[in-house]
């Protein structure tokens, strides 16, 4: 679903209606499950690398809460970092990889790296290994 897109058209007012409707206390779950819903729009088993970051900011979040001093900088830069970490690899990984795949193919080499679909080769492999 894009943010242009008739679907998204109907998501939005469902999910402010019921941001405003619900009391407090459950706001936070409600976006939670819509943020899901609408990261699983695209490609549904990139759900996994979202709920990695969640385990990841979520306890990072709680080291932060009950930290002092600079021992909160240091949790808050460890999140960062490996956020932007699994974005950059996730996003980047093919495109850095083809680049160089073209560079060494002016000279007459081929890179032996293969473009990366790990979740979708993690989950098949589950799949098989559960059959």
């Amino acid at each position: 679903m894009l943010f242009n897109s008739l679907e998204f058209l109907f998501f939005f007012p469902i999910v402010t209606s019921l941001y405003f409707i619900l009391p407090h206390e459950w706001r936070w779950f409600m976006l939670l499950i819509a943020s899901c819903i609408f990261y699983m729009s695209f490609i549904p088993i990139y759900i996994l690398i979202l709920f990695f970051t969640i385990i990841i900011d979520y306890f990072a979040g709680i080291l932060i809460e009950n930290s002092f001093g600079n021992k909160r900088k240091i949790f808050l830069l460890l999140s960062l970092i490996s956020n932007l970490s699994i974005l950059g690899f996730f996003k980047y990984f093919n495109f850095f990889n083809n680049s160089i795949s073209g560079l060494v193919f002016l000279f007459g080499f081929s890179n032996p790296i293969p473009e990366l679909d790990i979740i979708c080769q993690l989950v098949y492999r589950f799949i098989l290994f559960r059959l």
